[in-house]
């Protein structure tokens, strides 16, 4: 008998703490295979990183994405909408392309580089902007293809241990290698690994211990399309809890757990901060791995190895955001529906090692996106005649960085952002930010409406996240694949999902994950079905489609 099958008829038959897409595609997927599942969450809206929050000024509504921007795998055989076909949602979310022929615009200081949709004509583009390294630039744009294709392969499982020399030559040679290896064996210029690793801002992995794989699988992540769901990045969120709820599922938000409850090395149910139990024989975590690992589980309940290696993990670097509202509408302008990556340098790693020596990037660097341009059509993100945009950059995760002594995690206080010190530095780093989109979008200072900005501390506060990160533990070469934690734990009954197991960060790679957490605890290979078309449960129960129907309410 699975461990799924394990039944209490008067409770749950599983836990599920956090309500991130991992986690929340986790319990759809159990609900949906019969399990009645529990999803915990502390906030007041579920959806962790990809749910959205709103302002009124003015009497104006405003919504801004937390954490979904741009994500591909999104068409009709990608890996997101067969995830979501699983569990009988694929038609209940539409994905908006971006621009096909520059989804992404790279901004060096003396180059302007355009990411088409598509792996010929991106080999083509850089080409004709590297004559002088043509040879080069398509041997690795040919490698770094064949590293991606074979990956998948062995992603999907088509590929087996035993079968990599002979059926993913390239990815066993290069895969876990850093890339700057192979990019230094093909002897390209620094200007040209930096356009390569042009958006590695998604990952946040300075280029000498990024693992070719991991570059070659982002690139390719796009490379079919990069998309944003109509409605918004709460839409997600929104649709998998109403698959939860109909398949006999609940969600309870403003419900912090305090600790994992463990009897005789088994996880046996939960205990909230106001001290509620609620018993169940199956708990998965989709919370931050070191704060399950050495506080909600606790050190003593695990090997000695166990607790050393969760507490050598590195975490990826953090984020900071500035949320803009303008008064002017750039889509009736007919600015093209592109991300822009700024970089004020060619020397990338140059960049990291200022960042990771705790120090603001002397460099400008940006990620600008715009919401309004990616869904003209929904009314929540803007008013009329008006435009939503985000600023991000990579920032060191100390606190000393914003003016503060402890985390709101472990101080159990938000009074930081009260402080003067904290405000001027989020002052100074967003008008900074705001400086450096001046040089795609001329102008938007003077347009100004509204301004907000995020900090890891804010991270923290409502994820709970070590460090304030949103990428869970560094994808580095000597933290990626196998050497990242599994679903299950040498805890029965206790399993993991989200950002910091093997399938990584990301929309993409935290839905994998939880759907790979609900084929460990059915004991069944759900992946395969999902890629076969099946849909797992009974789709007739979902409810009818409503008009009215508003994402943001239906998460909270």
């Amino acid at each position: 008998m699975s461990e799924g099958s394990r039944r209490d008829e008067a409770g749950f038959d599983a836990i599920v703490i956090g309500s991130g897409l991992g986690g929340l595609t986790c319990a759809a997927y159990l609900c949906a295979a019969g399990r009645r599942t529990l999803v915990l969450e502390a906030h007041s809206v579920a959806g962790g990183n990809s749910q959205v929050f709103r302002r009124t000024v003015h009497g104006r509504p405003w919504e801004f994405d937390v954490g979904i921007h741009y994500i591909g795998e999104c068409g009709p055989d990608g890996m997101i909408t067969r995830i979501l076909n699983g569990v009988g949602l694929a038609e209940r979310i539409v994905f908006r392309p971006l621009e096909p022929d520059g989804y992404s615009t790279l901004v060096f200081p003396d180059l302007r580089f355009r990411v088409p949709a598509s792996w010929e004509r991106y080999r083509a583009r850089l080409v004709e902007t590297f004559p002088d390294e043509a040879e080069a630039i398509g041997k690795t744009v040919d490698l770094l293809h064949r590293i991606a294709q074979e990956g998948r392969r062995f992603q999907n499982q088509e590929t087996g241990m035993g079968d990599l020399g002979r059926e993913a030559p390239t990815f066993l040679q290069w895969g876990l290698k850093p890339v700057t290896e192979l990019f230094a064996a093909q002897g390209l210029s620094q200007r040209a690994q930096a356009v390569l690793l042009g958006e590695q801002g998604d990952y946040a992995v300075r280029p000498s211990k990024t693992p070719a794989a991991l570059a070659a699988g982002l690139t390719d992540h796009y490379m079919r399309g990069a998309f944003y769901p109509e409605g918004g990045g709460q839409v997600m969120a929104a649709r998998l809890i109403e698959a939860i709820r109909a398949y006999g599922g609940e969600i309870r938000l403003r419900s912090a757990v305090a600790r994992i409850r463990v009897e005789g090395g088994r996880a046996v149910g939960v205990e909230l901060a106001g001290g509620e139990k609620i018993d169940a024989p199956i708990v998965v975590s989709n919370a931050d791995l070191k704060r399950t690992v050495l506080e909600l589980v606790g050190a003593e309940h695990f090997a000695k190895a166990t607790v050393d290696r969760v507490r050598s993990f590195r975490m990826s670097l953090p984020l900071f955001a500035t949320y803009l509202g303008l008064d002017i509408d750039l889509h009736a302008m007919g600015h093209p529906n592109t991300n822009y990556w700024i970089w004020g340098s060619y020397d990338i790693e140059s960049i990291y090692e200022e960042i990771e020596g705790g120090k603001l990037s002397s460099k400008p660097l940006a990620y600008v996106t715009v919401a309004s341009l990616k869904d003209p059509g929904n009314p929540h993100l803007a008013p009329s005649g008006s435009t939503n945009l985000q600023i991000m950059t990579l920032v060191p995760p100390d606190y000393d960085v914003w003016s503060v002594e402890e985390g709101p995690h472990a101080a159990r206080s938000n009074r930081y952002h009260r402080d003067p010190g904290y405000r001027q530095r989020k002052h100074e780093l967003a008008s900074q930010l705001v400086d450096i989109a001046e040089c795609v979008i001329p102008g938007i200072r003077e347009h100004i409406e509204w301004q907000e900005s995020a900090t890891p501390v804010t991270q923290e506060r409502f994820t709970h996240s070590t460090g304030g990160t949103s990428y869970g533990i560094e994808l580095a070469c000597d933290q990626m694949g196998p050497m990242r934690p599994g679903p299950g734990t040498e805890i029965g009954g206790l399993y993991l999902c989200g950002a910091s197991t093997p399938s990584g960060h990301g929309i993409g790679g935290v839905m994998r994950g939880g759907v790979i957490a609900a084929s460990t605890i059915l004991e069944t290979d759900l992946m395969a079905l999902v890629r076969s078309g099946e849909v797992i449960g009974d789709s007739k129960l979902l409810p009818p489609l409503r008009e009215d129907w508003d994402p943001w309410r239906e998460s909270r």
